[in-house]
């Protein structure tokens, strides 16, 4: 007998549940982006040598004679590669035995909740594995005196009064300042951040960061690149569910040779700093 006209079925539930994980994981990134100061986001395709501006030089003597030729001072930027624009693919399998005993929300639903949360953890490791080549240095005795030798050094370097701070530090670093500050904690992309932080700029809190260290950059100086997976041939080669950002594209079908729920999710984020001297790696003494 023929399924009624309108009759919603499982496949219809599991399309809306695949577009809520993809509105979830753009809604959470574009949060991040805003609170990074991102303003660039550049499709790249699969292979793109990525890279960053390094500046090197040497400072002449200032020591000049009176009405002697003053030496020139010698700068140049040169290109650093720093790895290849990759799409990455993750998969997950669901038996039919899991999915009898937990229900098909959990066994199905749950686990590809977690996937999803796993695949922006990927994205942010890579993003701090980037920040830790900065070449800046500064540090300080307290929290709040590196942090604040971190902000001088990036408005030497921008060379701008204006310039916005984003700061990546180890929670157990600002612990002790959290417990007795009246302070408003909020949520992006799986972090913990504070807003104007002391004065100095954006906190990003992370694990992923090495305690007693800290990252920090220009707002500007971070760039969003990007594998843009909605575009039409790999979307319809693999019936992805996405938006027209293309972060992320997911899909969810039945392998009924091994009776079991597949899930397929696709993205190729990147997040990287134009600049390598632009990215100061910060020490927080005992003092903190």
């Amino acid at each position: 007998m023929a399924v009624e006209s309108n009759t919603i079925v499982k496949n219809d539930v599991a399309r809306v549940r695949m577009v809520d994980f993809n509105y979830q994981f753009t809604g959470n990134l574009n949060k991040f982006m805003e609170i990074l100061g991102v303003t660039r986001k550049i499709v790249v395709q699969e292979g793109t040598v990525l890279k960053a501006l390094k500046t090197t030089g040497t400072l002449a003597s200032g020591t000049v004679a009176e009405g002697e030729l003053i030496p020139l001072s010698h700068y140049q930027t040169e290109e650093v590669p720093m790895g290849e624009a990759a799409l990455g693919k993750w998969r997950k399998a669901t038996t039919a035995e899991a999915i009898l005993k937990g229900g098909y929300e959990q066994a199905v639903g749950a686990t590809t909740d977690k996937l999803v949360k796993d695949v922006q953890k990927k994205i942010r490791s890579d993003l701090f594995t980037f920040m830790a080549t900065g070449t800046g240095t500064a540090s300080g005795n307290t929290l709040q005196s590196a942090l604040a030798n971190g902000w001088g050094k990036l408005q030497v370097l921008f060379e701008d009064d204006a310039v916005e701070t984003v700061y990546f530090l180890n929670p157990t670093d600002v612990a002790n300042y959290l417990g007795t500050a009246q302070i408003t904690m909020q949520t992006a992309f799986g972090l913990n951040y504070i807003e104007n932080f002391l004065g100095l700029g954006t906190v990003i809190l992370s694990a992923g960061v090495p305690a007693g260290k800290y990252y920090a950059t220009a707002k500007e100086n971070i760039i969003t690149y990007y594998i843009n997976v909605a575009s039409g041939d790999i979307a319809n080669s693999f019936n992805l569910t996405t938006d027209e950002t293309g972060y992320i594209g997911i899909n969810e079908y039945a392998d009924n040779d091994h009776a079991r729920v597949m899930d397929l999710i696709m993205s190729g984020v990147t997040f990287f700093p134009e600049r390598i001297d632009g990215i100061v790696v910060g020490t927080i003494g005992a003092g903190a």
